[in-house]
Protein backbone atom coordinates (compact mmCIF):
# COMPACT_ATOMS: atom_id res chain seq x y z
CA UNK A 1 0.00 0.00 0.00
CA UNK A 2 0.95 3.69 -0.27
CA UNK A 3 1.95 5.59 2.68
CA UNK A 4 1.11 9.15 3.38
CA UNK A 5 4.23 10.75 2.64
CA UNK A 6 3.21 14.42 2.94
CA UNK A 7 1.12 16.90 4.84
CA UNK A 8 -0.53 19.90 4.40
CA UNK A 9 -1.67 22.00 7.38
CA UNK A 10 -4.04 25.10 7.92
CA UNK A 11 -3.91 26.60 11.05
CA UNK A 12 -3.23 23.29 13.54
CA UNK A 13 -5.11 21.07 11.99
CA UNK A 14 -3.60 18.81 8.76
CA UNK A 15 -6.41 19.71 5.81
CA UNK A 16 -4.93 17.47 3.35
CA UNK A 17 -2.68 14.72 2.53
CA UNK A 18 -0.65 12.85 -0.27
CA UNK A 19 0.47 9.19 -0.14
CA UNK A 20 3.24 7.52 -2.52
CA UNK A 21 5.91 5.59 -2.50
CA UNK A 22 10.10 6.33 -1.69
CA UNK A 23 12.83 4.30 -2.62
CA UNK A 24 16.80 3.94 -2.01
CA UNK A 25 18.50 1.48 -3.55
CA UNK A 26 22.09 0.79 -4.14
CA UNK A 27 22.89 -0.95 -7.63
CA UNK A 28 22.38 -4.68 -6.76
CA UNK A 29 18.75 -4.00 -5.51
CA UNK A 30 19.09 -4.32 -2.33
CA UNK A 31 17.28 -1.45 -0.47
CA UNK A 32 18.53 1.23 1.53
CA UNK A 33 15.20 2.73 2.65
CA UNK A 34 11.64 3.08 1.89
CA UNK A 35 8.09 4.02 3.02
CA UNK A 36 4.99 3.13 0.88
CA UNK A 37 5.32 -0.02 -1.72
CA UNK A 38 8.64 -0.49 -3.32
CA UNK A 39 7.21 -3.40 -5.67
CA UNK A 40 4.44 -1.09 -6.83
CA UNK A 41 4.73 -0.79 -10.96
CA UNK A 42 4.56 3.01 -12.49
CA UNK A 43 5.52 5.08 -15.34
CA UNK A 44 8.73 6.43 -14.81
CA UNK A 45 7.62 8.94 -17.48
CA UNK A 46 10.37 11.83 -17.88
CA UNK A 47 12.49 10.46 -14.92
CA UNK A 48 14.42 8.35 -16.74
CA UNK A 49 15.38 10.36 -19.82
CA UNK A 50 19.25 9.45 -19.07
CA UNK A 51 18.42 6.53 -19.37
CA UNK A 52 16.58 6.53 -23.01
CA UNK A 53 19.76 8.77 -24.00
CA UNK A 54 22.00 6.03 -23.62
CA UNK A 55 21.99 4.80 -27.18
CA UNK A 56 22.67 7.65 -28.43
CA UNK A 57 26.13 7.24 -27.12
CA UNK A 58 26.51 3.47 -27.02
CA UNK A 59 25.74 3.30 -30.78
CA UNK A 60 28.42 6.19 -31.75
CA UNK A 61 26.00 8.62 -32.81
CA UNK A 62 26.99 11.75 -30.62
CA UNK A 63 30.22 11.19 -32.02
CA UNK A 64 29.92 11.36 -35.48
CA UNK A 65 27.31 13.77 -35.60
CA UNK A 66 30.00 16.10 -33.84
CA UNK A 67 27.45 16.48 -30.56
CA UNK A 68 28.66 18.10 -27.34
CA UNK A 69 27.73 18.63 -23.35
CA UNK A 70 25.20 20.41 -24.53
CA UNK A 71 23.48 18.68 -27.15
CA UNK A 72 23.70 15.38 -24.43
CA UNK A 73 22.33 17.44 -21.56
CA UNK A 74 19.17 18.29 -23.90
CA UNK A 75 18.63 14.67 -24.67
CA UNK A 76 17.89 14.02 -20.86
CA UNK A 77 15.95 17.37 -20.66
CA UNK A 78 12.29 18.12 -20.08
CA UNK A 79 13.17 21.85 -20.83
CA UNK A 80 11.57 24.42 -21.23
CA UNK A 81 11.48 25.50 -24.19
CA UNK A 82 13.42 28.86 -23.61
CA UNK A 83 16.11 30.26 -25.83
CA UNK A 84 18.94 28.40 -24.65
CA UNK A 85 17.45 25.29 -25.52
CA UNK A 86 15.99 26.20 -28.87
CA UNK A 87 19.64 27.52 -29.94
CA UNK A 88 20.90 23.84 -29.06
CA UNK A 89 18.10 21.75 -30.42
CA UNK A 90 17.97 23.96 -34.12
CA UNK A 91 22.21 23.81 -33.87
CA UNK A 92 21.20 19.89 -33.47
CA UNK A 93 19.15 19.12 -36.70
CA UNK A 94 21.59 21.46 -38.72
CA UNK A 95 24.14 18.59 -37.92
CA UNK A 96 21.97 15.61 -38.42
CA UNK A 97 20.89 17.45 -41.25
CA UNK A 98 16.89 17.08 -41.19
CA UNK A 99 14.01 19.77 -40.44
CA UNK A 100 11.97 20.24 -37.35
CA UNK A 101 8.94 18.54 -39.14
CA UNK A 102 10.79 15.06 -38.72
CA UNK A 103 10.34 15.18 -35.36
CA UNK A 104 7.03 13.48 -33.75
CA UNK A 105 6.67 14.81 -30.51
CA UNK A 106 4.07 17.57 -31.41
CA UNK A 107 4.42 21.01 -29.58
CA UNK A 108 3.04 22.87 -26.88
CA UNK A 109 3.26 26.53 -25.53
CA UNK A 110 6.95 26.85 -23.93
CA UNK A 111 7.10 26.47 -20.28
CA UNK A 112 9.72 30.04 -20.76
CA UNK A 113 7.91 32.93 -20.14
CA UNK A 114 9.80 35.26 -22.09
CA UNK A 115 9.83 32.82 -25.09
CA UNK A 116 6.19 32.32 -24.58
CA UNK A 117 5.86 36.20 -24.61
CA UNK A 118 7.63 36.18 -27.86
CA UNK A 119 5.35 33.91 -29.36
CA UNK A 120 1.99 35.76 -27.99
CA UNK A 121 3.41 39.00 -29.38
CA UNK A 122 4.18 38.17 -32.44
CA UNK A 123 1.33 35.57 -32.77
CA UNK A 124 3.58 32.46 -33.65
CA UNK A 125 2.81 29.30 -32.67
CA UNK A 126 5.10 27.00 -31.24
CA UNK A 127 7.00 24.17 -32.59
CA UNK A 128 8.15 21.14 -31.92
CA UNK A 129 11.25 21.99 -30.57
CA UNK A 130 9.35 24.31 -28.38
CA UNK A 131 8.11 20.74 -26.67
CA UNK A 132 9.74 19.79 -23.34
CA UNK A 133 10.43 16.45 -25.01
CA UNK A 134 12.51 17.47 -28.22
CA UNK A 135 16.06 16.80 -26.70
CA UNK A 136 15.06 12.87 -26.44
CA UNK A 137 13.33 13.41 -29.83
CA UNK A 138 16.51 14.86 -31.69
CA UNK A 139 18.44 11.81 -29.84
CA UNK A 140 16.10 9.03 -31.38
CA UNK A 141 15.93 10.64 -34.74
CA UNK A 142 20.08 10.47 -34.58
CA UNK A 143 20.31 7.30 -33.76
CA UNK A 144 17.62 6.50 -36.63
CA UNK A 145 19.46 8.21 -39.43
CA UNK A 146 23.32 6.86 -37.89
CA UNK A 147 22.32 3.25 -37.84
CA UNK A 148 20.60 3.02 -41.21
CA UNK A 149 23.32 5.47 -42.99
CA UNK A 150 22.47 6.06 -46.64
CA UNK A 151 19.52 4.18 -46.41
CA UNK A 152 17.91 6.15 -44.17
CA UNK A 153 14.02 6.60 -44.24
CA UNK A 154 11.80 9.10 -42.42
CA UNK A 155 9.83 5.67 -40.69
CA UNK A 156 8.15 6.37 -37.22
CA UNK A 157 10.69 6.09 -35.02
CA UNK A 158 8.66 6.43 -31.72
CA UNK A 159 7.33 2.77 -32.75
CA UNK A 160 7.60 0.29 -30.38
CA UNK A 161 9.27 -1.83 -33.29
CA UNK A 162 11.38 0.51 -34.52
CA UNK A 163 15.12 -0.38 -33.90
CA UNK A 164 16.13 3.01 -31.66
CA UNK A 165 13.78 1.87 -29.18
CA UNK A 166 14.24 -1.53 -29.29
CA UNK A 167 17.75 -0.37 -28.20
CA UNK A 168 16.05 2.22 -25.42
CA UNK A 169 14.03 -1.09 -23.95
CA UNK A 170 16.93 -3.32 -23.83
CA UNK A 171 19.17 -0.42 -21.54
CA UNK A 172 16.08 0.02 -19.43
CA UNK A 173 16.30 -3.70 -18.86
CA UNK A 174 19.36 -3.91 -18.34
CA UNK A 175 19.40 -0.46 -15.71
CA UNK A 176 16.05 -1.26 -14.09
CA UNK A 177 16.51 -5.51 -14.20
CA UNK A 178 13.18 -5.81 -15.47
CA UNK A 179 12.82 -8.56 -18.24
CA UNK A 180 10.33 -7.62 -21.03
CA UNK A 181 8.35 -4.47 -19.56
CA UNK A 182 5.09 -3.55 -20.52
CA UNK A 183 4.52 -0.12 -22.21
CA UNK A 184 2.35 3.21 -22.58
CA UNK A 185 2.46 6.30 -24.89
CA UNK A 186 4.51 9.23 -23.23
CA UNK A 187 3.15 12.08 -23.37
CA UNK A 188 5.71 13.17 -26.51
CA UNK A 189 4.23 9.71 -28.24
CA UNK A 190 7.51 7.74 -27.48
CA UNK A 191 7.14 4.58 -26.00
CA UNK A 192 7.45 4.78 -21.88
CA UNK A 193 8.41 1.21 -20.17
CA UNK A 194 6.74 0.37 -16.97
CA UNK A 195 8.89 -1.11 -13.56
CA UNK A 196 8.83 -1.26 -10.26
CA UNK A 197 9.83 1.91 -7.72
CA UNK A 198 12.30 0.00 -6.68
CA UNK A 199 13.60 -0.95 -10.03
CA UNK A 200 13.55 2.53 -10.85
CA UNK A 201 15.75 3.42 -7.91
CA UNK A 202 17.77 0.62 -8.66
CA UNK A 203 18.34 2.34 -12.63
CA UNK A 204 19.81 5.31 -10.97
CA UNK A 205 21.85 3.34 -8.76
CA UNK A 206 23.49 1.67 -11.38
CA UNK A 207 23.46 5.39 -13.49
CA UNK A 208 25.50 6.37 -10.12
CA UNK A 209 27.55 3.24 -9.76
CA UNK A 210 28.09 1.78 -13.73
CA UNK A 211 30.30 -0.50 -12.64
CA UNK A 212 28.82 -3.69 -13.07
CA UNK A 213 28.65 -3.17 -17.17
CA UNK A 214 31.35 -3.13 -19.66
CA UNK A 215 33.70 0.00 -20.04
CA UNK A 216 31.73 1.05 -23.24
CA UNK A 217 28.51 1.83 -21.45
CA UNK A 218 30.33 3.28 -18.10
CA UNK A 219 31.97 5.60 -19.95
CA UNK A 220 28.41 6.56 -22.16
CA UNK A 221 26.97 7.04 -18.93
CA UNK A 222 30.05 8.85 -17.83
CA UNK A 223 29.97 11.12 -20.44
CA UNK A 224 25.39 11.84 -19.80
CA UNK A 225 26.19 12.72 -16.35
CA UNK A 226 28.81 15.03 -16.68
CA UNK A 227 26.84 16.79 -19.46
CA UNK A 228 23.93 16.94 -16.98
CA UNK A 229 26.28 18.52 -14.31
CA UNK A 230 27.92 20.77 -16.49
CA UNK A 231 24.50 22.29 -18.51
CA UNK A 232 22.18 21.88 -15.55
CA UNK A 233 19.88 24.93 -17.35
CA UNK A 234 19.73 22.92 -20.18
CA UNK A 235 18.43 20.20 -18.04
CA UNK A 236 15.09 22.14 -17.29
CA UNK A 237 15.57 25.60 -17.46
CA UNK A 238 15.19 28.86 -15.11
CA UNK A 239 12.96 28.90 -11.90
CA UNK A 240 12.53 25.28 -12.56
CA UNK A 241 13.36 22.80 -10.07
CA UNK A 242 15.72 20.20 -11.66
CA UNK A 243 18.08 22.91 -12.91
CA UNK A 244 17.88 25.38 -8.97
CA UNK A 245 18.93 22.00 -7.37
CA UNK A 246 21.58 20.96 -9.59
CA UNK A 247 23.17 24.19 -9.66
CA UNK A 248 23.49 23.67 -5.91
CA UNK A 249 24.67 20.55 -5.86
CA UNK A 250 28.12 21.00 -6.19
CA UNK A 251 28.38 18.09 -8.90
CA UNK A 252 26.69 15.41 -5.93
CA UNK A 253 23.78 14.34 -7.64
CA UNK A 254 21.44 14.86 -10.41
CA UNK A 255 17.69 15.03 -10.16
CA UNK A 256 15.21 14.38 -12.58
CA UNK A 257 11.25 15.40 -12.97
CA UNK A 258 8.76 12.74 -14.16
CA UNK A 259 4.97 13.69 -15.05
CA UNK A 260 2.50 12.43 -12.77
CA UNK A 261 4.19 13.11 -9.55
CA UNK A 262 7.62 11.42 -10.10
CA UNK A 263 11.07 12.15 -9.79
CA UNK A 264 14.81 10.51 -9.44
CA UNK A 265 18.24 11.24 -8.22
CA UNK A 266 21.71 9.76 -8.78
CA UNK A 267 23.67 10.25 -6.07
CA UNK A 268 26.95 10.22 -7.22
CA UNK A 269 29.26 9.48 -4.37
CA UNK A 270 27.13 7.59 -2.54
CA UNK A 271 26.54 4.93 -5.51
CA UNK A 272 22.55 5.00 -5.04
CA UNK A 273 19.63 5.95 -6.40
CA UNK A 274 16.06 7.11 -5.63
CA UNK A 275 12.92 6.86 -6.90
CA UNK A 276 9.56 8.26 -5.46
CA UNK A 277 5.91 8.48 -6.77
CA UNK A 278 3.39 10.77 -5.57
CA UNK A 279 -0.21 8.51 -6.19
CA UNK A 280 -2.02 11.00 -6.61
CA UNK A 281 0.13 13.12 -9.47
CA UNK A 282 0.96 15.94 -7.54
CA UNK A 283 3.67 17.46 -8.29
CA UNK A 284 4.05 20.26 -5.32
CA UNK A 285 4.31 17.00 -3.13
CA UNK A 286 7.08 15.47 -5.21
CA UNK A 287 9.06 17.95 -4.87
CA UNK A 288 8.72 18.42 -1.63
CA UNK A 289 10.15 14.99 -0.66
CA UNK A 290 12.71 15.01 -2.96
CA UNK A 291 13.92 18.36 -1.38
CA UNK A 292 13.69 16.35 1.63
CA UNK A 293 15.48 13.19 0.72
CA UNK A 294 18.69 15.04 -0.49
CA UNK A 295 18.44 17.22 2.62
CA UNK A 296 18.45 14.16 5.03
CA UNK A 297 21.44 12.45 2.61
CA UNK A 298 23.27 15.88 3.85
CA UNK A 299 23.41 17.09 -0.26
CA UNK A 300 21.29 19.84 0.86
CA UNK A 301 21.54 23.05 3.48
CA UNK A 302 17.73 23.24 4.95
CA UNK A 303 19.10 26.67 6.02
CA UNK A 304 19.37 27.74 2.87
CA UNK A 305 16.33 29.75 2.29
CA UNK A 306 15.16 28.53 -1.07
CA UNK A 307 15.83 24.79 0.15
CA UNK A 308 13.86 25.42 3.68
CA UNK A 309 10.95 27.21 1.50
CA UNK A 310 10.76 23.97 0.07
CA UNK A 311 11.12 22.03 2.97
CA UNK A 312 8.24 23.53 4.46
CA UNK A 313 6.34 25.55 1.66
CA UNK A 314 4.34 28.24 3.52
CA UNK A 315 0.61 28.32 1.49
CA UNK A 316 -0.32 32.19 1.40
CA UNK A 317 -4.08 32.91 0.89
CA UNK A 318 -4.70 36.35 -1.49
CA UNK A 319 -4.11 38.88 1.50
CA UNK A 320 -0.81 37.35 1.58
CA UNK A 321 -1.15 35.51 5.02
CA UNK A 322 0.58 32.62 5.28
CA UNK A 323 -2.32 30.07 6.46
CA UNK A 324 -0.48 27.20 6.73
CA UNK A 325 2.36 24.97 5.33
CA UNK A 326 3.33 21.85 3.05
CA UNK A 327 5.97 19.53 4.27
CA UNK A 328 6.78 15.82 4.74
CA UNK A 329 5.42 13.61 7.12
CA UNK A 330 7.05 13.25 10.75
CA UNK A 331 7.58 9.86 9.82
CA UNK A 332 9.61 11.14 6.18
CA UNK A 333 11.54 13.88 8.01
CA UNK A 334 12.39 11.47 10.52
CA UNK A 335 13.59 15.14 12.58
CA UNK A 336 16.32 15.52 9.41
CA UNK A 337 18.45 12.40 11.05
CA UNK A 338 20.94 11.69 8.26
CA UNK A 339 19.72 8.80 5.85
CA UNK A 340 23.65 7.87 5.70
Amino acid sequence: MDEKLIEISRGDLVESTHQGHIVISDNEGNLRRFWGNPDEVIYPRSSCKMIQALPLVETGSADFYNLDSSHLALACASHSGGEEHLKVAKDWLQKIKLETEDLLCGSHRPEDKEERRYLNENRFNPTQLHNNCSGKHLGFLAVSKFIEGDKYTKKNYVSINHPVQEMVKKVFEDLTGVSDPKFGLDGCSAPNFTCSVKSLARSMANLANPIQFRNERRIAITRLKEAALRNPHLIAGKDRLCTKLMKKSAGRFIVKVGAEGVYTAILLEEGLGVALKVTDGSSRAAECLIVTILVRFGLLNEKDPEIDCLLRKPIINWANHITGFLKATDNVWERGTPLI
